[in-house]
């Protein structure tokens, strides 16, 4: 299914091939990468548990993001919220305004859901771009403060600065 398009930017419904497109475009920028968590997530877009979306710049593959329905992790899990999961855009392709569209339409999607949406981010500086481009758009932390691996952190406690510390953070739609 297409969702935008210009006359530079595609958003389209992912397929089965973008997922080792992603994953061997992240190993090349140096990233610890398989194809196990996109093909994942094209099972939960094909089972409708998600709808997952990929950008194309110029033909290109270029980023993605999944929409989840009614998501069951985090803070807000089991609300009938949408959770806006793995959101990305590889580093040649950005500052296109290739993020704000993915986002617009994530968005978009969760709207005809609920009023609000939510989103985990990681806590180091790999996720310096995506913690921009949240706070630009609205979107406030949840106050639970931080999470590893979907549990509360317990406060002193000590956790590694790896992709599984994170925190919420949320947004009204409409």
């Amino acid at each position: 299914m297409l969702y935008y398009q210009d006359d530079e930017i595609t958003i389209r419904t992912i397929r089965d091939s973008d997922a080792q497109i992603i994953c061997d475009e992240e190993i090349a920028q140096g990233w610890n990468q398989t194809t196990e968590k996109y093909l994942t997530r094209i099972a939960d877009n094909s089972s409708g548990r998600s709808v997952g979306l990929v950008a194309e710049y110029r033909g290109q593959v270029a980023g993605y993001v999944n929409v989840y329905i009614n998501s069951a992790w985090g803070p807000f899990g089991g609300s009938g919220m949408c959770e806006i999961v793995d959101f990305g855009v590889l580093e040649k392709f950005r500052r296109r305004g290739i993020g704000s569209r993915l986002m617009d339409v994530a968005e978009e999607i969760a709207s005809q859901y609920n009023d609000s949406v939510y989103l985990g981010v990681g806590l180091h500086s790999g996720y310096g771009s995506a913690q921009r481009i949240y706070v630009k758009r609205g979107y406030i932390p949840d106050g639970g403060g931080a999470y590893y691996n979907d549990e509360s952190a317990t406060p002193y406690a000590s956790y590694p600065l790896d992709d599984g510390l994170i925190i919420y953070l949320s947004k009204k739609l409409r």
